[in-house]
């Protein structure tokens, strides 16, 4: 089966793809040479949920942006690529650079994929801006003065999120605690920042027991016994990709949620899976930097929702916003430094210089570039209801919050667990 494929997007049909809109544009701009993006994505397996948001999002984006004249007058191609294991990424990404001359890069979901590739577009000296992939192993960045790569907010946001949460509404309340964590680097380290910050707060605890499934597993019966039998307080868990309703649907029917506190900081990324019949209202729920239903939306946000739900009867998770961030603070880079620059099309360092500490509006609210090239971001978390009109929980309208990545992630060449013990944390 063929892994990958190549699709070239426009706002208009193919047959009129010349076309502008009156007064946008003067047809000779309208003519010039595309702004080609390339994206990889995953679009099957574990993470094609999250790809497939993605995707529509930078496909609204698209057409939004060349409707109203592309980036600095040129209309925007997609190139499409799928995003699996490290290695065919690569020789995708590799496609995209070479052969395809793209002017940039996007996409990237997996860490283990982002981490492998970091160097190889700082060699290829490509611009590649992406979605959620850092450039950490563990917490430990290993690219730390990238030019050409610009990296998403590190993977223990949400859990730092989640864990203030955890102290400031429910400190008190628990004394045993456990976790069910995917088994590789991100859910581990999120399970540790979780107990670091306990510490960090004095909060009296003990850790009964540590639930590590595989990646993708969907048996889980073992994992829920286990759970059952140390019988915590607390259970927090980072589980974001299908087996997370799997567990949701197996601790139900053993009744380990009932009277349970749960601390989920990424569920966000199954969000419409996570229906009532066995998902229980009170619980800490983690959107990222999307709650699809959020009563402060801009009306960027609403007009995106709407769109989505209208074209595909369903609602954008977090990468939709991630997506649209790079796309986005791409073209303003593109165009400020075109407008500083005089020219046309501005030069790739100058493109990369007006990306440095540029901030745009994004899906989720504000999104930033820091210096070192790790994204900045609007993070929103609450407590789990049922009292909406969907067949899914949302998050209780009067228990919404929202913080910004300045307070969640580690400031630049700060190791993380000192970082953790020396914040200035609001709660």
């Amino acid at each position: 089966m063929k892994l990958s494929r190549r699709a070239l997007l426009t706002s208009l049909a193919a047959a009129g793809a010349g076309v502008t809109a009156p007064g946008v544009f003067a047809p000779a701009v309208a003519q010039a040479k595309p702004c080609r993006i390339g994206i990889l994505a995953p679009r099957s397996g574990i993470a094609a949920s999250a790809g497939e948001s993605g995707l529509r999002a930078t496909q609204w984006a698209v057409e939004k942006f060349n409707v109203g004249g592309g980036i600095a007058g040129r209309k925007i191609e997609l190139v499409i690529e799928e995003e699996t294991n490290p290695k065919d990424t690569i020789e995708r990404f590799q496609k995209l650079v070479q052969q395809e001359k793209v002017d940039c890069v996007q996409g990237i979901v997996s860490t283990g994929v982002g981490l492998a590739l970091g160097p190889v577009a700082e060699e290829a000296r490509a611009l590649t801006i992406y979605w959620d992939g850092t450039t950490q192993d563990g917490v430990d960045e290993k690219l730390p003065n990238p030019k050409y790569l610009f990296r998403s907010t590190d993977n223990e946001c949400e859990a730092v999120m989640s864990s203030l949460l955890a102290i400031k509404h429910w400190k008190g309340q628990f004394k045993t605690i456990a976790g069910i964590n995917p088994d590789y680097s991100y859910g581990r380290n999120n399970m540790a920042a979780f107990v670091a910050l306990l510490k960090r707060f004095s909060i009296e605890h003990e850790v009964v027991t540590e639930q590590w499934p595989k990646v993708g597993t969907m048996e889980l019966t073992s994992h829920v016994a286990a759970l059952k039998a140390a019988k915590p307080d607390l259970i927090f868990s980072s589980l974001l990709f299908a087996d997370l309703p799997v567990f949701m649907k197996q601790a139900h029917a053993a009744e380990l949620t009932k009277g349970t506190k749960l601390v989920f900081p990424a569920a966000g990324w199954q969000h419409t899976l996570m229906k009532k019949d066995f998902t229980p209202e009170g619980m800490i729920f983690g959107h990222n930097t999307l709650y699809f239903d959020n009563p402060k939306a801009t009306a960027l946000q609403r007009e995106f929702v709407a769109w989505y739900a209208d074209k595909f009867k369903d609602y954008p998770n977090w990468e939709a916003d991630r997506a649209y961030f790079a796309i986005a603070s791409y073209k303003d880079a593109v165009e400020n430094a075109a407008k500083a620059k005089g020219a046309s099309w501005p030069a790739i360092d100058d493109v990369i210089g007006a990306l440095e500490g540029s901030s745009v509006e994004s899906l989720g609210g504000k999104g930033s570039w820091r210096k070192d090239h790790i994204a900045d971001q609007t993070f929103v978390q609450g407590f789990s209801t049922h009292a909406n009109k969907y067949d899914f929980v949302t998050l209780d309208p009067a228990r919404i919050e929202t913080m910004y990545s300045t307070e969640l992630q580690k400031p630049a060449g700060t190791n993380f667990w000192d970082w953790l013990k020396m914040a200035k944390f609001q709660i």
